[in-house]
């Protein structure tokens, strides 16, 4: 492999020492950089009975700025993925360059289904309890708040924002599962814990014996919370219109009328969702950049910053 011999650029030892200097500003034990405004954080948490990771991209003038506090824009990872998702998909660094807001990554587990399972891990007290109260207490959060989520992360968004409601002013789903009840979803939702050599059943119980705890858990049986926020709902039809791409086309046709259901529920109980619904696409992050785009402007006005 060649090797450049050149010199470090002054930018690159500019961004390495900021880095630097804010994990010495939060301690090298419990927060690494890995950039100029990026850093990662162990959390203690009680609900996992665990230390887990959280990334989270600091304002420009965080370290000049002592005293302003932060909205804060969380991003949500998919199943069988992790917290450096959004950070090695997107241009999510550069694209919040000198905006005035935190975007905080929190860890989901492997399957990325940020819920308290059934006699394991609570992920929804991690991600709504804890990580707010160390956001608060260390990087200067305010309680402005929006949830954008891929995946399973997009089924995170709306569960969280619909089970505590107010919480966020915003909600954005990218290809989320949306109505988990619906023909076929409890499959796929067994599907995607047992992938990662978990017992279905620890997610929520059986989904006939424990019907009612998977509805408690479900957008769709709990959108009345989600009246007041503002919502963004995408979703592609996969193999009708796509290109030939199978796999992922496929896990956006089983998804699409999920979506619907869940956005059909909105309509009848009149809560306002903008909606994008297009031909094709697969469960992918080449379209999930696109929606995020989309979505922004939605979101600024929920952290009240400029678009």
């Amino acid at each position: 492999m060649h090797r450049r011999t050149t010199g470090v650029s002054r930018r690159t030892v500019t961004k390495a020492a900021a880095g630097a200097g804010l994990a010495v500003l939060f301690g090298a034990r419990t927060a690494a950089a890995v950039g100029s405004r990026t850093v990662d954080v162990s959390v203690s948490s009680a609900a996992l009975g665990r230390s887990a990771p959280l990334r989270l991209i600091l304002p420009s003038g965080f370290g000049s700025q002592p005293t302003r506090t932060y909205p804060v824009l969380y991003l949500l990872h998919g199943a069988h993925d992790d917290y450096t998702s959004w950070t090695r998909e997107t241009d999510i660094e550069a694209f919040t360059e000198g905006r005035d807001l935190i975007v905080a990554m929190p860890d989901a587990g492997p399957t990325g289904i940020p819920t308290a399972w059934r006699g394991g891990p609570d992920y929804e007290t991690f991600q709504l309890k804890e990580v707010p109260a160390l956001l608060a207490r260390d990087y200067r959060a305010s309680g402005v708040r929006v949830v954008a989520g891929v995946s399973t992360g997009g089924y995170g968004a709306m569960a969280h924002a619909a089970r505590h409601p107010g919480m966020f002013t915003a909600a954005a789903s990218y290809s989320g599962i949306l109505d988990t009840t619906a023909p076929g979803v409890p499959t796929l939702m067994d599907a995607i814990v047992a992938r990662e050599n978990l017992v279905p059943t620890s997610l929520w119980g059986n989904p006939f014996l424990n019907l009612l705890t998977w509805l408690d858990f479900n957008p769709r049986n709990r959108a009345a919370g989600l009246r007041g926020t503002a919502l963004y709902v995408s979703s592609g039809s996969g193999l009708a219109g796509g290109t030939g791409d199978w796999l992922p086309e496929a896990l956006e046709s089983a998804l699409w009328p999920s979506a619907h259901s869940f956005t059909d529920t909105l309509a009848l109980q009149r809560i306002p969702v903008t909606t994008h619904f297009y031909a094709g696409g697969g469960h992918s992050w080449a379209y999930w950049k696109q929606e995020f785009t989309a979505s922004w402007p939605m979101l600024a006005r929920g952290l009240g910053v400029p678009q």
